[in-house]
């Protein structure tokens, strides 16, 4: 809820004077990680509120002080005594109907990377991390250290890393209320050089100095000592606790039972985790308040583009087109650069403009280099240039485009890749298909074949289709397609890529493939509009019938339920709007399998993530997966968005009451579990336990959302691609902070099974091609077994200042352990120095500059295959761990 009389005294003279619109902190909302940690401690306010509400606060400070084009301003009064929502303020902000998805989703991204701090290897017991141990001076370098890496990632357009980046450095800021007693000195207002490195942090408790005295219970309330220095709790037993000193306290700190006895940490409202369990909320609202600084620091050093840029605050998609150069691809790339100017030019300046653009041509035998950029003429004059020059025979580096464009382009996007010809480079398919599902990109495939053409390309000779494979494989793994066209037909099929960027939902068809002689169901419902339906291939013919049994056939033009295009063998036939709610059939004729999409436009979408319970440590919460895993209980969130606080309390509204979980391809349900609300009511979370016996598979599967609309009628909702059970956890992990160019880097790798016996391969890949080594190439693994391995990064000293590089693991079962590949990717920044050192600076300078700490160096020697270490897993054989498809290196 928003508060109208919070003091403003406290801002920086950067933080304009509109800035805190600060809430009241819920009261069922933990300096523990995120909403799942509620379990454990009731009514406590955890980093992902802290870090969610802050984002929120800044996001309507920007729209109230930059007013929509062509609506009226908002107003603060209409925000006052109410909870911001991201819905509502993109309804106010850009109007009705227009999805937050995207901005839901980069919160998600920095919540997540937020609470991952209390749960990875490298940083859940590193003191500097968390404000520990008396260790102040160093916790506030590490804190600034990364907020400078999440600037510079930021305006090298590394937006999902400098997300984590930001996680990361919002956990220690909001950890330093609650684990120091600056709150316990009196102090009502954040502390005024956190993030000012040029000020000293003065008045610091010495090493000699107590602290603490005992306290035998498990509430604290007066157990420090009667001074003025600024102190924090010793956690575990590295480092060991000084004599007189206080504890972080709680029943999984072992320094707690060492006197002095009890703890001084208010993560929580219970006293059994925090024994200053009393002060819980005053810390949080210090640190909420802390955080909106740190927000709003980067949008004064970003700007309000790059600040929106960074937190995706835009309904507007990227675009990214992936381009065929060979001499044979005039047409196409014709077809790309009308799309691409139509897209620019209609949308110029509206809330759906692109934020992102994306490029990376390819050949034989090369591809890229990517061009990214923020605007939109620079993308058109770099799109203007390409030509199709050269080539021959296919086939073509494709895969290895792709791959590149899918790691510089922002997830939740589509990606667009024009060819006629076969992909060279196949055996990446399984990577790619694994980075589409962990960016949640969507992949479509423009393919333009015609054999007799000898103009440019040499003639082909009769080919098997199944060349084209690997393109149906990730197409079918990021929720895209392949669509087959002629060069007289590419530039209308072209159209297909702004109505993809209007952020359309697919509908689920019964059965997901046609089969001959039965026909496709898929059902319409109130909330849905703008509805298309998309048939390619060799298509005899079709039919359309609606609820009420009226039909349309494959004819052009004008038909009772809608209008209807046909280019070559593909149609598209746009439904009347509104559409009849209700059940639909599609039948199709056709040899071979022919292709049906349905999609349409709808506020009301979701997105999910999966995690493992984490109940037995200090920091109870649910830790973050890429995707489940075999055998082991995992916990799937689900975050509906598009329904904001529409309606009173106790009216009926739109929800989903289970998840339906089907085979990928053949559709076949491999079970049902209901969907259980979770927090509150407002933020339309729901959570459900899938039981190991239901993960049991490994392999893709789908997921629909099944529930009822306000009036009870039936609500279906699909995730926009299927996920994948992988056979083992896969761990990828580096020391907190950063590279740089000459430096070596040492990586840390785990591999777990959950899901009996396996006998597995490693391979390791990064980019750029930077030099690595590992210790470990293959290992047999028992049921709850782990293997530990070390990598070698090194940087060399050509390396580009400020970008970024990302390493790849990939595991593989022998023939003895089938199933798909696990793929982990670690993405890592590239630092160039500091301009200035900001701690040599005058100390009356009042400026935050951003700064960085060293780089840990690391001396590497000479990895030996075949080596590495088997244990048990040291989380047994049910606690959690993250599966690291894209956490920085912390």
């Amino acid at each position: 809820m928003l508060s109208a009389d919070v003091p403003l005294s406290h801002l920086s003279p950067l933080v304009l004077p509109l800035l805190l619109l600060l809430q009241q902190l819920p009261p069922t909302a933990s300096f523990f990680p995120n909403i799942w940690s509620l379990l454990a401690a009731p009514g406590s306010i955890t980093h992902q509120d802290l870090t969610e509400e802050a984002a929120l606060n800044v996001t309507l400070q920007l729209f109230l002080e930059q007013p929509p084009p062509g609506r009226p301003p908002l107003r603060l009064e209409d925000f006052l005594g109410r909870t911001l929502l991201a819905d509502d303020l993109f309804a106010a902000y850009f109007g009705p109907g227009f999805p937050s998805r995207r901005f839901r989703a980069a919160l998600g991204e920095v919540s997540r990377a937020n609470a991952a701090q209390d749960f990875l290897p490298t940083s859940r017991n590193d003191p500097d991390l968390h404000f520990d141990a008396e260790r102040l001076g160093q916790g506030r370098m590490r804190l600034v250290g990364a907020l400078r890496e999440a600037l510079v990632a930021a305006r090298a357009l590394e937006h999902t890393l400098a997300r984590q980046r930001l996680g990361a450095a919002l956990h220690a800021l909001q950890d330093f209320y609650s684990h120091s007693n600056w709150v316990e000195l009196g102090q009502q207002q954040p502390h005024p050089h956190l993030l000012w490195p040029r000020q000293e942090l003065r008045s610091l408790a010495r090493v000699d100095d107590p602290t603490c005295s005992d306290c035998e219970e498990l509430s604290c309330p007066g157990n420090l000592l009667g001074f003025t220095l600024l102190t924090s709790g010793y956690f575990g037993t590295h480092p060991s606790k000084p004599p007189g000193k206080c504890s972080h306290g709680g029943r999984f700190d072992r320094s707690s039972s060492q006197p002095p006895r009890g703890g001084i940490n208010k993560d929580s409202t219970s006293p059994g985790f925090s024994p200053h369990h009393m002060l819980h909320l005053q810390a949080a609202k210090l640190a909420l308040q802390a955080s909106i600084q740190a927000f709003s620091l980067l949008r004064n050093r970003l700007g309000d583009r790059g600040f929106s840029r960074l937190l995706d605050i835009s309904p507007a998609s990227s675009l990214s087109f992936v381009l065929d150069t060979t001499g044979s691809m005039g047409e196409e790339i014709n077809a790309a650069k009308i799309q691409a100017r139509h897209i620019v030019e209609q949308r110029r300046g509206s809330p759906m403009e692109p934020v992102h653009y994306v490029l990376v041509p390819f050949h034989d035998p090369g591809f890229g280099p990517v061009f990214t950029t923020s605007d939109p003429d620079s993308f058109w004059q770099q799109l203007n240039e390409i030509h199709a020059l050269g080539g021959g025979d296919e086939p073509e580096m494709c895969l290895s485009a792709l791959e590149l464009a899918l790691l510089h382009t922002p997830p939740l996007s589509d990606i667009f890749v024009f060819t006629d010809a076969s992909p060279k480079d196949a055996m990446l398919t399984s990577r790619v298909e694994s980075l589409t599902q962990e960016r949640r990109c969507k992949v479509t495939f423009l393919v333009t074949e015609d054999p007799s053409r000898v103009q440019g390309r040499a003639r082909r000779e009769v080919l098997s289709p199944l060349r084209f494979e690997p393109y149906e494989a990730v197409a079918l793994a990021s929720g895209g397609e392949v669509i087959f066209t002629k060069d007289q037909h590419i530039q209308d099929v072209t159209a297909i890529v702004g109505d993809s960027m209007a952020d359309l939902v697919t509908l689920p068809l019964e059965p997901p493939v046609v089969v001959s002689g039965r026909p496709l169901v898929f059902r319409v419902d109130a909330l849905l509009q703008k509805v298309t339906v998309r048939i390619h291939r060799e298509v005899s013919s079709f039919w359309i019938r609606n609820p009420a049994g009226v039909c349309q056939g494959q004819e052009e033009g004008e038909g009772p339920l809608g209008h209807t295009r046909r280019f070559g063998q593909f149609w598209i036939v746009t439904l009347n709007d509104p559409p009849q709610t209700g059940t639909w059939e599609i039948q199709v004729t056709a040899e071979g399998t022919p292709r049906v999409r349905v999609q349409a436009q709808t506020a009301l979408d979701f997105l999910f993530y999966f995690g493992i319970p984490m109940e037995d440590g200090p920091h109870p919460g649910l830790y973050p997966l890429t995707q489940p895993v075999a055998g082991l209980q995992t916990q799937l969130l689900v975050e509906v968005t598009g329904l904001g606080s529409r309606g009173k309390l106790g009216d009926p509204r739109p929800h989903f009451s289970h998840i339906v979980l089907r085979g990928v391809p053949d559709g076949a349900e491999r079970g049902r579990v209901p969907l259980e609300p979770t927090g509150p009511r407002e933020r339309n979370l729901l959570t459900a336990s899938l039981p190991p016996a239901l993960l049991s598979t490994t392999g893709p599967f789908s997921m629909e959302l099944i529930g009822q609309d306000g009036e009870g009628r039936g609500l279906h909702r699909a995730a926009p691609q299927p996920c994948t059970v992988v056979p083992v956890l896969l761990e990828l992990g580096g020391s907190p902070g950063f590279l740089a160019p000459g430096s070596k880097a040492l990586l840390s790798l785990r591999i777990t099974s959950f899901s009996g016996p396996q006998d597995l391969d490693l391979r390791t890949s990064v980019s750029p091609s930077f030099p690595l080594t590992s210790n470990l190439s293959r290992v047999r693994l028992e049921l709850n077994e782990s293997a530990w391995g070390s990598l070698w990064l090194e940087v060399p000293d050509s390396a580009t200042p400020d970008s970024v590089v990302t390493v790849t693991v990939t595991v593989t079962g022998q023939k003895a352990s089938p199933g798909p590949p696990t793929h982990a990717f670690l993405r890592l920044l590239v630092l160039g120095p500091a301009l200035q050192d900001p701690l040599a600076a005058p100390a009356h300078s009042s400026g935050p500059i951003l700064t960085s700490t060293s780089p840990a160096s690391t001396l590497v020697t000479q990895g030996r295959t075949g080596g590495g270490r088997v244990d048990k897993p040291w989380w047994g054989t049910v606690g959690g761990v993250l599966l690291l498809l894209g956490l920085a290196s912390w």
